[in-house]
């Protein structure tokens, strides 16, 4: 029986390199990886689906299934997971010192349906009280101007929000047209001007750990997505392409616990997987729509809050039901 031979797009990551080299083989399928950055791969998938598997903004792909776009299927496979509140950027001598503070200024966003933008907007609502409409909204690319949104967006009434393509987000920063910077990316000033730009939570990771305590949300990133009509023609591969997902990430995460020798050059690598361990209550790293409801179901709230769902959705809605489920025996 011949096997099927799947395009897949994704950035590099050591828990999918296993599949990316074959050494971890997904039953009946041979995959022919492209190793890109996750901007180019979101745009290439937005716009012409051009593989038939590829990582997406989980936004984006959350916006467009809102909108009855039906072109693409989601896997609840999750290469991406990062913690956001590192995402907000203030000048270092502008007088914004805590979340409370952003009331009443002006916040650049790269996009508004950026899934790190979803996550710390539903925070700083829920969490901190700062409500969308006490923030003007500045949309633009952040260190090179032109940046545009990919998808629809519904911005709801009330708040203020407008792009600006002429700027980029971090030289707005910088000459005080804007009070702060919300982005994955980082913002990038010219030399010598480094200081200006700080984080408005320098310690993070402790605000982050208590988040989560409180809330149980591990932010989703990005999710692969696969063509329609290559799903439906082969309807079995979906669970295939999960499982063998699901074997890459248990063998980094196996890598990430071997204390016999350095498979990262970072010290203490074998102590943090333990940690994360304790603090996630065994995977840190799931996969499958039930261990990550939670999270799912938080992000797919804040985003219709938001207007980037343009209807209320639920984890379910993202997937299709061949992978909503584990079989158990």
């Amino acid at each position: 029986m011949s096997r099927l031979s799947l395009s897949l797009a994704i950035n590099d990551y050591d828990h999918v390199r296993d599949l990316l080299d074959a050494r971890i083989a997904v039953t009946g399928i041979d995959l022919v990886p492209s190793v890109l950055p996750v901007e180019e791969i979101f745009y290439r998938t937005t716009h012409f689906q051009e593989w038939d598997l590829s990582e997406m903004s989980l936004a984006k792909y959350a916006s467009l299934r809102s909108q009855g776009d039906d072109r693409l299927i989601g896997l609840p496979v999750f290469p991406s997971r990062v913690f956001r509140l590192s995402s907000l950027y203030v000048k270092s001598d502008g007088g914004v010192a805590s979340p409370a503070d952003l009331r009443g200024k002006r916040i650049g966003v790269p996009e508004w349906a950026q899934t790190a933008s979803v996550y710390s907007r539903g925070w700083l609502v829920h969490d901190q009280g700062v409500a969308l409409t006490e923030v003007e909204w500045v949309q633009g690319g952040v260190n090179q101007a032109g940046r545009r949104e990919k998808v629809a967006v519904r911005v709801p009434e009330g708040v203020r929000y407008r792009p600006s393509p002429d700027k980029s987000l971090t030289a707005m920063l910088l000459d005080g047209e804007i009070d702060a910077i919300l982005s994955a990316r980082p913002p990038a000033p010219p030399a010598g001007r480094e200081h200006e730009v700080v984080r408005l939570l320098p310690d993070f990771e402790t605000a982050e750990r208590a988040y989560f305590a409180r809330s149980g949300i591990f932010p989703i990133m990005h999710l692969i997505v696969m063509r329609r009509d290559v799903f439906a023609a082969n309807r079995w591969i979906a669970n295939n392409l999960v499982k063998a997902f699901t074997q890459a990430k248990d063998a980094s995460i196996a890598r990430l616990e071997d204390i016999t020798c350095s498979h990262f050059p970072l010290p203490w690598m074998s102590q943090r997987a333990a940690e994360a361990k304790a603090m996630f209550g065994g995977d840190p790293w799931p996969y499958g729509v039930a261990p990550n409801r939670i999270t799912l179901d938080a992000f797919l709230r804040f985003a219709f809050e938001q207007g980037v769902c343009h209807r209320p959705m639920q984890a379910d809605d993202l997937f299709p039901p061949e992978v909503s489920a584990a079989v158990r025996v």
